[in-house]
């Protein structure tokens, strides 16, 4: 099979008919093999008696329904683990990518050998005060996962060889970061296509202003999990046992001067008297406590099943 086309989607029963019909017209002029995946991931409206009725007349979609409104980052996931196309191209339903991309994007995996491309949104159909943090998102994921050449890292549509989906593992809010999740996981050809937005043609947005906040604290999680994720004892041990020398060492300053004073008969007040003495032991408790936090989660990270797992690309 050719293409796989994951589409999570929220309420969006209006745009399904048209976004299907748009897509079946790409994929027949370009005689492509492919399957549409739709997660409905909770919708309250008509979108899964929708998708029902559009399965029934093609063979070639597929849907999921989740219980309950999981997030994007679910849906993708359960997606990735049933496509069997060689190219799997991820969108939104709310028929603001444009499918007429699809040709371009899967020539750019087949024949330019891209592991990923993500598209660029650069001319928005969206108000301010959601272009204005979306750019300042986009410079600080930039700067975090060293990918530079992305301006667009939460756009939805992207595609993807096959290896790669089969690999990493989208959970939470992490549909923000699949780039940088493919290339913690060695997937490095990362490029990137111009794609052409449209407005909003039914609805309203599902996303508000509080993804912009989730999204820096993901964005933090990642990094920190993907630099010390295998060696917790790296970062907590070395600022530990860099604090408890320091409190340890400006404690023995205190004592050795109060012995010199005594031993002279220098009037001097009590060592439990000077603030640097409760900064001194404030230092060596917390760093005691950093050097047990890092004991224990290099403990915890030797029993993961997950610790010796690595992306094997080739084996004879």
């Amino acid at each position: 099979m050719n293409i796989s086309v994951i589409i999570p989607l929220y309420n969006e029963a209006e745009s399904l008919p048209e976004l299907t019909a748009w897509i079946e017209r790409v994929m027949k002029a370009n005689n492509y093999s492919y399957e549409i995946i739709f997660i409905n991931d909770g919708s309250t409206d008509h979108s899964w008696e929708i998708i029902e009725g559009l399965q029934k007349d093609n063979d070639c979609i597929h849907g999921i329904k989740f219980r309950r409104n999981y997030g994007k980052s679910p849906a993708l996931y359960c997606g990735f683990e049933r496509a069997k196309g060689d190219v799997v191209i991820t969108m939104d339903a709310d028929l603001q990518d444009s499918p007429d991309e699809i040709p371009i994007l899967y020539r750019m995996i087949t024949e330019e050998g891209y592991d990923l491309v993500s598209g660029y949104k650069q001319k928005r159909y969206d108000p301010l005060s959601k272009t204005i943090p979306t750019k300042l998102f986009n410079a600080t994921a930039r700067k975090v996962s060293g990918i530079k050449n992305l301006h667009d890292f939460n756009c939805g549509l992207k595609a993807y060889r096959n290896e790669v989906v089969k690999s990493i593992e989208v959970y939470g809010d992490m549909h923000r970061y699949i780039p940088y999740l493919a290339k913690n996981a060695g997937f490095s050809k990362i490029g990137e296509l111009v794609v052409h937005h449209q407005a909003r043609k039914y609805g309203k947005s599902k996303f508000g202003i509080s993804r912009f906040f989730h999204g820096y604290l993901d964005l933090m999680s990642l990094w920190f999990l993907s630099t010390f994720g295998y060696r917790p004892m790296h970062i907590f041990g070395l600022w530990g046992t860099l604090m408890f020398f320091i409190g340890f060492v400006a404690a023995i300053i205190l004592g050795a001067g109060k012995i010199y004073a005594l031993s002279h008969g220098i009037p001097q007040r009590l060592v439990t008297s000077s603030p640097y003495f409760y900064i001194s032991l404030t230092m060596m408790i917390l760093g005691t406590q950093l050097f047990l936090t890092g004991f224990l989660a290099e403990l915890i990270s030797r029993t993961s099943q997950e610790r010796n797992k690595y992306n094997i690309a080739k084996e004879i």
